[in-house]
């Protein structure tokens, strides 16, 4: 065995390894849940020694160019077979990365954070299995393989959303996410289908190679249907409702799964198909609408919400819709470098929050426990997630403050953060197809949605920061000497926050654009390093801008993030969280309600689709179920009943019983043999 082989199985193994090890031994001994810690960090030592691996694995890519690693035949059918094989390229290596190397510092992050937990031994086991599923995914080297990844980080987060299962709304959330989930799987199993009439092959080479023969009618169902899965699995409109639900489960499962990984694995299969994507303009355009409108309707819900986990949420939904945007404008490089830099600066978001949601419940807790009976009955009812009982958390939190103002400078598109360079590329590819002859009106309108969420996007972000770590804390208000428990959260929990702020600032870095040198100097740069790195795995349309005109997007960009954050800071940096929101209410009206509301989606959901087939299951199909198969089945069973009873009596064990058949039979034999010519008709 060679050692990229070797390290491949490091990569894609360990993980598994390390779920069915802590799964084991937490289900087998009771003594051995307590050591949570150890649990901990056998879970840690499971995801970042694959890291590692990627590492090793990324340096061979880069000598000597992509490889396949192959352990063997999976399926074998007739004149068609898959292989168990894995594609180790430079785009399977940047998602391997982000997912191990985020995945690590999480885990981490985790051992403080679950640590008086008594399932910790479960979540442990459960975050390992998701890094299993989702590596699958992204080192897949057809679509079978891939999709066993795709339905594994499916159950994965399943198991996650519904961690603490006692509670009624989590194992809910937990069904809707499943539920949402496999309608877009649906979608993608049927262009699975497609591909293999139609090509005759799932392997990824094999498929791109032959784009070509396809007709323009299956590019676009396949493209579409494709895009369907990815709606789902990347939470885009109008299959997103699931993912801010999905905040139920512990903190650190939203930073792994809902922020840094699964959200990003539609982008990622659209990204490996993107030569036949370009094929289908009518589809790319499709995505772009979508991208946009998730983009713009998210984060008008997120200016509304209270929940510090729904905010971060609702900013997810709509920083994966501008990376749809970019897919859908051709820019598949832009998008996978939003995915890169999202994971920093969002990751470092969530676990920012879960920080702030540790120390306010102990601070509850820890107050509450000393109010004598009857004497603050609401107390009992404060949430810890709610940001309106918040602020003046920078002094007890100084760590958490900090990076929690770096991440939210990242997402807003404050350069030189991680999150300017990736949505400036973004939206300039999207203003190049403004330009262009397909389409170009509603591009240039698609930009113009694009800016407008930007600068939504900085002001929210500043309410949500500002409220909770300026002003005084109200929670005092609510629980007298609350705010003296306030403590930052232990090393643990920080030291994952400051490596996420650290690549927050830098990561950026590795997609500076080319023409910014161009420009200057006259000659073709390479200073996009990702671009350079995965170009060929991602068939980007080009961008026909002059410098001119690029050099006053990026300028228009920073305009719109800092008047986003300079209003946003206006509105809300004393922590007067109540008169502005007042304020906003009053001036937009309805809309603001309808902001509020979620824009119903998830009553239009339940009226359109809900009721209807929980009538039809409860006044059609139960009543078929009960009378029809129900009766066919009963039918039988009687039947059998009785000519049971009947051969019962029959086989009673009496001689006298056997001798009366026997000479029936004797009888019965005579008389065919007599009468039988006669019946027959021959004297």
């Amino acid at each position: 065995m060679s050692y990229t082989t070797l390290f491949a199985l490091v990569l894609l193994g360990l993980p598994a390894v390390g779920a069915l090890t802590l799964g084991v031994g937490g289900l087998s001994n009771a003594s051995l849940r307590q050591k949570r810690t150890t649990f901990g960090v056998l879970a840690t030592a499971a995801v970042y020694i694959p890291f590692l691996a990627t590492l090793y694995l990324g340096w061979n890519v880069f000598q000597s160019g992509a490889f396949t690693v192959n352990f063997g035949t999976f399926i074998d059918a007739g004149r068609w077979s898959v292989d168990l094989a894995y594609l180790i390229d430079p785009l399977s290596i940047t998602m391997a990365l982000v997912i191990t190397g985020i995945g690590t510092l999480i885990h981490i992050y985790s051992i403080g954070y679950m640590s008086h937990d008594q399932g910790a031994w479960r979540f442990f086991a459960y975050l390992n299995l998701f890094i299993f599923a989702m590596l699958q995914l992204v080192m897949a080297d057809n679509l079978l393989v891939l999709f066993i990844g795709w339905e594994g980080v499916g159950l994965a987060s399943y198991l996650l959303i519904g961690f603490w299962f006692k509670k009624r709304t989590n194992t809910n959330a937990a069904n809707k996410a499943f539920i949402f989930n496999r309608i877009g799987d649906f979608a993608f199993l049927v262009a699975m289908f497609l591909l293999l009439q139609e090509v005759g092959t799932l392997q990824f080479s094999g498929l791109l190679e032959n784009v070509g023969m396809m007709s323009q009618d299956t590019l676009f169902w396949v493209g579409l249907l494709v895009l369907i899965g990815a709606t789902g699995k990347s939470a885009q409109f109008p299959l997103f409702v699931w993912l801010p639900d999905a905040m139920a489960g512990p903190t650190p499962v939203s930073a792994l799964i809902h922020a840094a990984t699964m959200v990003t694995s539609g982008l990622y299969l659209i990204t490996r198909l993107s030569p036949m994507f370009v094929l289908s303009p009518e589809v790319m355009m499709i995505m772009a609408v979508i991208g946009a409108l998730t983009a713009f309707i998210a984060a008008t819900i997120a200016l509304t919400e209270y929940d510090i986990k729904k905010v971060l949420a609702y900013s997810t939904v709509s920083q994966l819709g501008f990376m749809f945007l970019a897919l859908g404008s051709g820019a598949f490089v832009a998008a996978i470098f939003h995915v890169v830099t999202h994971a920093f600066f969002k990751a470092l978001l969530f676990l920012g929050s879960g920080s702030v949601i540790h120390n306010m419940e102990h601070a509850i807790e820890k107050t509450r426990g000393k109010i004598k009976v009857g004497e603050n009955d609401g107390a009992t009812d404060l949430d810890p997630q709610d940001i309106r009982l918040m602020g003046g958390l920078r002094h007890s939190m100084p760590i958490t403050f900090r990076t929690f103002w770096i991440g939210t400078l990242a997402i807003a598109g404050i350069p030189p953060l991680a999150g300017f360079f990736s949505k400036d590329e973004i939206l300039m590819h999207t203003f190049s197809m403004g330009v262009g002859e397909f389409a170009g009106p509603l591009y240039m309108v698609l930009w113009a949605v694009g800016m407008g969420t930007a600068f939504l996007t900085a002001f929210y972000m500043v309410r949500l920061t500002a409220t909770t770590f300026h002003g005084e804390s109200r929670l005092d208000a609510a629980l007298p000497g609350a705010s003296s428990a306030f403590h930052e959260s232990p090393r643990t929990m920080t030291f994952p926050l400051w490596k996420l702020a650290i690549g927050s600032i830098i990561i950026g870095w590795i997609g500076l654009p080319n023409f910014v040198v161009e420009s200057l100097t006259g000659q073709e740069a390479h200073i996009h390093l990702l671009k350079e790195w995965i170009y060929a795995q991602a068939a980007d349309l080009k961008v026909t801008l002059s410098y001119a005109t690029e050099w006053a997007l990026l300028a228009g960009s920073i305009v719109v993030a800092t008047m986003g954050v300079f209003v946003g800071w206006r509105s809300y940096g004393n922590g007067q969280w109540e008169q502005t929101d007042n304020m906003l209410q009053a001036r937009f009206g309805e809309l603001y309600n309808t902001f509020r509301e979620r824009y119903l989606l998830d009553e239009f959901y339940e009226k359109v689709v809900g009721e209807p087939v929980q009538w039809i299951s409860k006044n059609i199909l139960e009543p078929v179920d009960r009378i029809g198969i129900g009766g066919i089945v009963a039918f039988f069973g009687a039947t059998t009943r009785v000519s049971g009873g009947v051969l019962r009596i029959l086989q009673a064990g009496l001689i006298t019983n056997y001798a009366v058949f026997i000479l029936l039979g004797v009888l019965f034999v005579l008389a065919m043999m007599i009468l039988g010519p006669v019946v027959g008709g021959t004297p």
